[in-house]
């Protein structure tokens, strides 16, 4: 069965860790290089001023719209709606709330080529199951090595990423963060989450792990606190796109997201890819998870 990695909440992510462990008077291995180190500071298009904003043109289907090899979608004016499969690039954080806004943000970090070319390759093999996809996802985000994981994920991996990715995503990780004396001063929220990583590695090379184990450790449960740095954010805003269009996400859960898009007439978007592969909807909670958006419609 499969396995999840955790990645590091907002303001506590491997890209803020050597802050913090100065902070606590330790020295710090290099970590400054985040598997994905996408966060709400990045998601710099949202547009209040569009809030309540209903596009003046019947909705119609974005797969009616010609694709790309990537996977992507061509632009034409009008007013569109997809409903993709989404993937947690944020565990050990809550899933989306009722409410609560996401934001356009590209997705940026050491991983990221990895995982758009997982996401973007995975539109060609429909045949591989969106569980599998994802804890390849969070195996890559938790910094587990890819030679140790499950036979389905490897094999997934090798359809997906090319020989070069493979190389360099099969690396030793860092459980010396999770206990120890550099763990144990550090700040209690920085602790709890490279816990959770060094759990989900640890169960990513486990045989018989159940998918709903690692969920568990991924997706937490319960009412989520509001986060450190966190936004009002109402359900439904827009982000511009800098590529010159809106785009607005609706997450069920973190498995699946209805994506809006407005292409109005003139716009500079008309004629661009829509690639959802590198679409990242950041929540104004930081509490919450980031979603990676695909070009894989999400079936119930």
């Amino acid at each position: 069965m499969l396995a999840w990695g955790a990645a590091v909440p907002a303001d506590a992510q491997f890209g803020m860790l050597g802050d913090l462990a100065k902070r606590a008077g330790v020295t710090m291995p290099s970590l400054r290089k985040e598997p994905i180190s996408t966060s709400l500071p990045d998601a710099r298009w949202g547009d209040p001023s569009q809030d309540g904003f209903v596009p003046p043109s019947p909705k119609r289907n974005l797969a009616e719209l010609q694709r790309t090899g990537n996977g992507g979608f061509v632009l034409q004016p009008g007013y569109y709606s997809f409903h993709d499969q989404s993937y947690c690039l944020h565990a050990g954080t809550h899933g989306p709330g009722n409410g609560e806004g996401y934001l356009y943000a590209p997705p940026l970090g050491a991983a990221k080529d990895a995982v758009i070319t997982i996401v973007r390759n995975s539109v060609q093999h429909p045949e591989i199951e969106q569980r599998t996809i994802q804890a390849l996802l969070w195996a890559i985000l938790s910094r587990a090595k890819l030679e140790d994981l499950p036979d389905a994920q490897r094999m997934a991996a090798a359809q997906l990423l090319t020989p070069r990715q493979l190389a360099g995503l099969n690396r030793g990780v860092l459980d010396m963060l999770s206990a120890g004396p550099i763990a144990d001063n550090l700040p209690s929220e920085v602790r709890s989450v490279l816990r959770a990583e060094a759990d989900l590695r640890r169960m990513l090379t486990t045989p018989g792990t159940s998918y709903g184990e690692l969920e568990r450790v991924a997706v937490l449960a319960g009412m989520a606190p509001v986060g450190p740095g966190s936004i009002d954010v109402p359900s439904g805003r827009w982000s511009h796109h800098p590529d010159g269009y809106w785009v607005r996400y609706l997450p069920g859960s973190y498995t699946n997201t209805v994506v809006e898009v407005w292409v109005p007439a003139g716009a500079a978007g008309i004629g661009k890819e829509f690639d959802l592969a590198t679409h990242i909807a950041v929540p104004g909670n930081t509490a919450r998870q980031r979603l990676m958006q695909s070009g894989r419609a999400y079936k119930s």
